[in-house]
């Protein structure tokens, strides 16, 4: 079994919360966009967020990984956007877990403000289709590690 670190430093018990969620398979590049899109705010607030990006009430900016995507209306400042649904899943599970992890220290979750939050690219999952004439096509699949830090504040 594999021991994973966090990339945020100076992590202090007494006044950080964090959460992780190992190995998601969900899009690198859309879980990156949500990370960038959820650090800054309250827990309460993202959760909030991430819950309207699930019924694709609310589009999420997506500033690095733009070409080719659609113009949201809803969106301000930036206009390329899309519906990350299965990494908005996942990031509300990681969330959510942190909610209890504040609770359980015996901090106030409106208060706690997320500090860091990130997800990178984690192993990859190796498969290939069978192609005509005996060939095959690689369909590789990238896993993700989805971090998110709070403080009270």
């Amino acid at each position: 079994m594999p021991r994973y670190g966090y990339s945020f430093e100076g992590f202090d018990p007494a006044v950080h919360i964090r959460a992780s969620g190992r190995e998601v398979n969900v899009s690198p590049k859309a879980a990156r966009e949500v990370a960038v899109t959820i650090k800054g705010m309250f827990l309460t607030k993202a959760i909030d967020l991430l819950e309207l990006v699930e019924e694709k009430k609310m589009a999420i900016a997506f500033r690095r990984h733009k070409l080719k995507v659609g113009h949201r209306s809803e969106l301000q400042g930036f206009p390329s956007g899309s519906y990350p649904v299965k990494a908005a899943r996942a990031y509300l599970d990681v969330l959510r877990n942190m909610q209890g992890n504040s609770e359980f220290k015996g901090l106030d979750p409106e208060r706690v403000r997320i500090i860091h939050a990130a997800g990178y690219a984690g192993r990859t999952l190796k498969d290939y289709t069978p192609r005509a004439f005996g060939r095959s096509s690689p369909n590789f699949h990238q896993l993700v590690h989805i971090e998110v830090v709070g403080k009270e504040v």
